[in-house]
Formats: C-alpha cells, sequence, structure tokens
C-alpha cells in the first residue's frame, strides 16, 4: 500500500506504482493524503446498492409572474420536464459496497467502496466522474486524519482494477441517507409514532416525538449545509445535493444529539476556486482537468470531465452570469437551489402522510404551479390534512420556515443566501425549538 499526497491537480488515471511509490504535488500546499490501495487490501462485503445519476441536460426558467403561459402542466409537458430542468438518466451505474481493510496500518477498518466502470468498461464519463470526486475530496479535506470538515465524507483511498474499474475507498461513517429517514419518519408520522425507539411518555403525548423529529430534521439539515458551506469556502460545488447524498449515522430520533450528516456524492463537483473560473472566462470553456505531471496525453479525461459542468455554465449563462464572479456567484447560488429543495423534501416527506408527496411533485408544485411564490404555496398545503405536520413546523417563528424556504428558492439566484447566512437563520439554530 502506498501513500500519495495530493495537491491542486490529481491523476485522472491511478497510476501503475510499486508499494512503495510516493510522489507530492509541489504547485501548492499539500491539502490531503490519499492512499492508492490494491484490490488485495480489502475483503468485499454485501452490496449497498446500484445507483445512477441524474444529469441536468437544460435550464428552463419558471415562468415569472404576470405571464401568459397557464398554469399547471398537461401529460406532455410533465413527460418533458421535472420542475424547472430537463432530465436525463445517466449512463453511468455505480455500485456501493460495504468492506474493511484486510492489512497495512488501517487493517481493521470499516470501510465503503464506491466502483465506477471505468474506461476499459466502456465508460469514459465514468472515469472523469471518478478522477473528478478523488480530485474534490483531495481539496476539501485536511492533512491529517483527523482533520476536515465532520460533515463530508472521508475518503481514505483508491485503487483500479485489471477490468479499469475505479474503486474509491470511503471509511465507514453511516449506510443509511436523509432519504432512508424521511421515508421512515413519513411512515411514522401516519402511525402517529417515534423513528426508532420509543420513550415511555410518548404513548401518552405524541408531541415529545414530534418535538424530536424537529430536532432531528433541523440537526440533518444544518450538517449537510455546513458541509456545503465547508465546500464552498474551499472553491468546490456540489452539484448533486439531495436526500441519497446525505449520509446518516442513525435513524432513531432518540439520538438526534449524536446524529453525524455528511455530504458524499461528488462526482459532478465543480470547481470555483479564483484560478479555475478565470482560466475558464479567458479560454471560453468550463472547468478543465490538469495532470499531475502537466502532460496532455490525457485529453479525453480531461475533456470528459470538463462536460460534467457544461450544463451549469449554460443555466449561468441564460440567467445572465456572464463574468467570472457572476459565474462563481451563479454556481454558488445553484447549490443553495438543490439545498432548499432538500430542506422542503425533509420536511414534507417526513411530516406528511407516507405516500401523499414524492421530491418530484413537490419541486413541480414549487416551481410550476406557484412559481416559486411560496406564500401562496402555503394556503394551498393547508387545504390538504395530510401536510398539517410539515405546516406546522414551517410555521414555527411566524413562518421562520417559509422565510427561509423562500429565500433559498429566490427565483434571482443574486437575491439567494449563501450557506453561511443559511446556517444563521433563525429557523436553522434550533433557537424556535425551546
Amino acid at each position: 500500500m502506498a501513500l500519495l499526497n495530493i495537491g491542486s491537480s490529481v491523476p485522472t488515471r491511478w497510476p501503475q506504482a510499486s508499494p512503495c511509490y510516493s510522489k507530492s504535488v509541489r504547485r501548492r500546499a499539500v491539502v490531503a493524503t490519499i492512499e492508492i490501495c490494491k484490490p488485495d487490501d480489502f475483503e468485499v462485503g454485501r452490496l449497498l446498492g446500484t445507483f445512477g445519476y441524474m444529469n441536468v441536460t437544460s435550464y428552463i426558467p419558471p415562468p415569472q409572474m404576470g405571464s401568459t403561459e397557464p398554469l399547471g402542466l398537461d401529460q406532455w409537458e410533465l413527460e418533458r420536464r421535472m420542475g424547472g430542468q430537463e432530465v436525463g438518466q445517466g449512463g453511468v451505474q455505480v455500485r456501493l459496497y460495504t468492506g474493511r481493510f484486510t492489512r497495512g496500518p488501517r487493517r481493521g477498518t470499516r470501510v465503503v467502496l464506491k466502483a465506477y466502470p471505468g474506461r476499459n468498461a466502456g465508460s469514459a464519463e465514468a472515469d472523469a466522474m471518478a478522477a473528478n470526486e478523488l480530485a474534490t475530496h483531495a481539496v476539501i479535506q485536511e492533512t491529517s486524519d483527523a482533520g476536515g470538515c465532520p460533515n463530508v465524507t472521508r475518503l481514505l483511498g483508491g485503487f483500479q482494477t485489471q477490468t479499469g474499474e475505479q474503486w474509491l475507498v470511503f471509511r465507514d461513517d453511516g449506510q443509511s441517507t436523509a432519504a432512508d429517514y424521511a421515508k421512515a419518519a413519513g411512515i411514522s408520522t401516519t402511525e402517529r409514532r417515534a423513528v426508532g425507539d420509543w420513550e415511555f411518555l410518548d404513548y401518552f403525548d405524541y408531541s415529545r416525538p414530534i418535538k424530536r423529529r424537529y430536532i432531528f430534521i433541523i440537526k440533518l439539515l444544518r450538517g449537510a449545509f455546513s458541509g456545503l458551506a465547508h465546500m464552498h469556502s474551499n472553491g468546490r460545488l456540489h452539484q448533486s445535493l439531495g436526500p441519497s447524498s446525505v449520509v446518516i449515522n442513525t435513524l432513531a430520533e432518540k439520538d438526534a444529539y449524536s446524529l453525524v450528516p455528511q455530504l458524499r456524492d461528488m462526482a459532478f463537483s465543480v470547481d470555483i476556486s479564483d484560478e479555475a473560473i478565470f482560466r475558464s472566462h479567458r479560454s471560453g470553456l468550463p472547468w478543465k482537468q490538469k495532470l499531475i505531471d502537466g502532460r496532455a496525453d490525457d485529453l479525453s479525461v480531461g475533456s470528459a470531465t470538463a462536460a460534467l459542468s457544461e450544463g451549469l455554465w449554460r443555466r449561468a449563462r441564460a440567467a445572465g452570469a456572464l463574468t467570472p464572479f457572476e459565474q462563481k456567484a451563479f454556481g454558488i447560488s445553484d447549490d443553495i437551489y438543490a439545498a432548499g429543495l432538500l430542506m422542503a423534501y425533509m420536511i414534507f416527506v417526513s411530516f406528511c402522510k407516507a405516500g401523499s408527496i414524492d421530491g418530484p411533485s413537490l419541486q413541480r408544485l414549487f416551481e410550476t404551479t406557484f412559481r416559486l411564490d411560496l406564500q401562496a404555496a402555503r394556503e394551498y398545503c393547508l387545504a390538504d390534512d395530510n401536510w398539517v405536520e410539515a405546516i406546522k413546523f414551517l410555521d414555527l417563528g411566524e413562518g421562520a420556515g417559509w422565510e427561509l424556504l423562500q429565500a433559498m428558492l429566490n427565483a434571482d439566484y443574486r437575491q439567494r443566501p449563501i450557506a453561511e447566512a443559511v446556517l444563521n437563520h433563525r429557523f436553522m439554530t434550533g433557537a424556535l425549538l425551546f
């Protein structure tokens, strides 16, 4: 097993190295230590799941106030677009496994293994996604294992198999996701019980588990937004933020105070450092992968990596963001918009009757039916008895939740708050819960 000290750029393919291989990048301060492993270093456990990424292929702005476009969508429109974005199922299927180190200094450490098909298996896009995820973690992780942001998954290393698959190795800090919790919470809301173990007094006072659900969701959202703030402060966008991209270490609401949410799925992350933004602006191209040795003998991977952010910059231009600073601001606000949809999902799916609402339906409701006017959306939601608990939560502090959602989902990207401002909002501080 060898160590690779990674700075501002990373190899697009795993080096063919001997066990003692080590290489340092001196272009800037080293920010992470990633281990180049071998397949024999691990015992692979059970399959956690196989999933594909959804790519945003184009942007359709929500209808503006005063527009003559009729409200609602016919069946053709429903099939053509989801909310304000056209999406397509990507061809990359990623597999997740449990596992553990079987040798080396990390022997016995539990890990989650993420397998990309790789170029040799017929997918240059998957190769680029793996390289991009590696580069993102290298930038946002600190030098020591004890450092880094606790709200971002920890990449320990990776390896390439003989079939060309790229495997990334993450520390196992939890296998459940925010989506798993929201589904369980929706069922528990319907059955008027807690998620996880009950406390004795819960049988007599249903407000107790509901109060713990409030605390759990605020803690989960604060962790996710803290991870996002850390990424933004290190010049990276997430661009895949959603309930399945937030890993949690417990589903039990009574353990809310030990809950540690972590962001994962950085394959579509975008470099928005000043250097990258200005380089892209001068060349007229999106973010461009640089090879660790400065050579350009693997341009296909670099081009594929650059293509991952093309949708973002196309949406930026459509919104009028033309200068480097405007494009950077748009990218940050785009993540905030996704964070707003995540917040809405966690509250509505967790507090509404199970099966009465889902993510795409909620997004269509906000973006298309009510054109991002959340006060009008609130009046509509009040008429549905299945959504009462969600409305009560957002109404805390004279509508503090609606106020925050409206800011994060503002149609004008220039008016959306940054992640730090979201964390400091009175709805997110938890003060309204006590």
